[in-house]
């Protein structure tokens, strides 16, 4: 595929070089076009296919887009790539956000309002897939081992070929992709992330708040 990645961070990192090493073709577009050179040159390093450009480069005509920026960079990103104009219509647009308190885990978005729904508003045409929102960008770039359990990565998005792509790209870094439903349940899947990172803070373990079940 073609991939776009707005963002320049670890997790921008992280996942394209999962994807390239899966050989995909990844396009780099960040605020600073000095560490959007700096990242497609060391992912190119991995394979051929990792190039550098403005957003609205990374964002065009691409098989899936993948939105790693913070949650208050949202905006000013999707305009830097031209979302309201219909750059990312008919896209797979990835939302890995999280719009949560540091250190809590309160959501700061409005009641009933989900960051994955914002980002569609924002992004008219896109097909938003919540996605890759609950691991450590590390997780991505560990070694494989094989008797540790794929990740299962949790999803909601309304366009079943937008979850089959986004959930293929899921595979090819190794973790399990698990469809939870639609953008109507997307801000549930957006507390999961409040309540593990609020537990986190506090000293406890995650997973053992959440029940094995047989």
């Amino acid at each position: 595929m073609r991939i776009g990645i707005l963002g320049t961070g670890t997790l921008a990192a992280a996942l394209g070089e999962g994807w390239i090493r899966a050989g995909h073709e990844v396009w780099i577009g960040g605020r600073s076009q000095a560490k959007a050179d700096k990242l497609a040159g060391r992912l190119g390093r991995l394979g051929r296919g990792a190039f550098a450009g403005t957003p609205r480069e990374a964002a065009t005509d691409r098989d899936a887009v993948l939105l790693a920026v913070s949650w208050d960079g949202v905006e000013d990103m999707l305009g830097l790539a031209g979302a309201a104009e219909g750059v990312l219509a008919g896209t797979p647009l990835i939302d890995p956000t999280n719009a949560v308190a540091h250190g809590v885990g309160d959501l700061l978005t409005g009641h009933g309002e989900s960051m994955a729904t914002r980002i569609a508003g924002l992004a008219p045409g896109a097909h938003v897939v919540k996605a890759f929102h609950l691991f450590p960008a590390g997780l991505w770039t560990a070694p494989a081992d094989d008797g540790r359990p794929r990740p299962t990565v949790a999803m909601c998005g309304d366009e079943p070929a937008a979850l089959r792509v986004v959930g293929d790209l899921v595979s090819d870094v190794g973790g399990a992709p698990a469809t939870l439903g639609s953008l109507d349940r997307v801000r549930q899947l957006e507390e999961v992330a409040g309540f593990v990172i609020g537990l986190a803070f506090a000293g406890v373990d995650p997973n053992s708040a959440i029940p094995k079940v047989s």
